[in-house]
């Protein structure tokens, strides 16, 4: 009797502990260019409706202008956001703070301006993380921005080529390089012991994953398009990602939190 009340209970023990264990692992909800399928991409609405809906980061788009200042484009052209042509990089803050950047997704948008850099980092500071893709951007630019925001431990950065001269100016910033395949990543590890690594639907399978995991690096997985549902969230949750970047955080914040991965 004594050996089957301690079998009972240790039974009742492991169910029990089972919804505490999925309630450890936290996944970060990451709004694409803020919620932009009902705002204008990469602009204050959308970026106001992210901190609203309680996302964990906004995926902000930087580029430099003519004149070296910051602004939020994802394209290298303002023609298919705005109400105006022409490529950042040939153009001042001031042409492009004349542009429209809301009209495009709705009449109710109009006069919505394309945002400086330092715009977005003082409104997100306290109230939510930024994933900066550097889209067109000096490392020395980035990490001056963060820092004068105090925004350095609460961004993580897209960076490509430049990981390594952010490493070397700031080894405080979390660089988090593009995984690609197992000796892309493998050597990404050797070289600069990422924090976090990126996938997309290309390198999101079990042989790169295990190269982070084996890391101890954070997972942040696009599940964008059509792979962002319900069915391609749990499969993300389920192969070890920390982050999912989505176009639907208020979706995906009501599923991880129903699956309790999710205060």
């Amino acid at each position: 009797m004594k050996r089957l009340f301690c079998f009972v209970f240790f039974s009742f023990a492991v169910v029990a502990l089972i919804p505490a264990l999925a309630q450890q692992k936290e996944v970060l909800v990451i709004s694409h260019r803020g919620e932009h399928l009902r705002h204008p991409e990469n602009t204050m609405p959308a970026f106001v409706e992210a901190v609203r809906v309680r996302a964990d980061y906004i995926e902000v788009d930087v580029r430099t202008t003519a004149d070296g200042k910051l602004v939020l484009m994802h394209d290298a052209d303002v023609r298919r956001t705005t109400d105006g042509s022409g490529e950042v990089s040939k153009m001042t803050l001031d042409q492009i703070r004349l542009l429209d950047a809301g009209v495009k997704q709705d009449i109710a948008f109009t006069g919505t301006r394309v945002p400086t850099f330092d715009e977005v980092l003082d409104y997100a500071r306290g109230k939510i993380g930024v994933y900066v893709d550097c889209k067109a951007i000096s490392a020395k630019d980035l990490v001056d921005h963060l820092n004068a925001h105090n925004m350095t431990d609460h961004a993580v950065t897209y960076s490509g080529r430049l990981s390594k001269e952010l490493q070397q100016l700031d080894p405080r910033i979390a660089v988090m390089p593009e995984a690609r395949d197992v000796g892309f990543a493998t050597k990404l590890i050797e070289d600069l012991h990422p924090r976090v690594l990126a996938f997309d639907a290309s390198d999101f399978n079990p042989a790169v994953i295990d190269v982070a995991k084996k890391a101890n690096a954070r997972i942040f997985v696009d599940r964008l398009g059509p792979a962002d549902n319900p069915a391609a969230w749990e499969e993300a949750v389920r192969l070890g990602a920390a982050g999912i970047q989505t176009d639907h955080p208020e979706e995906l914040l009501q599923f991880l939190r129903e699956k309790g991965y999710h205060k």
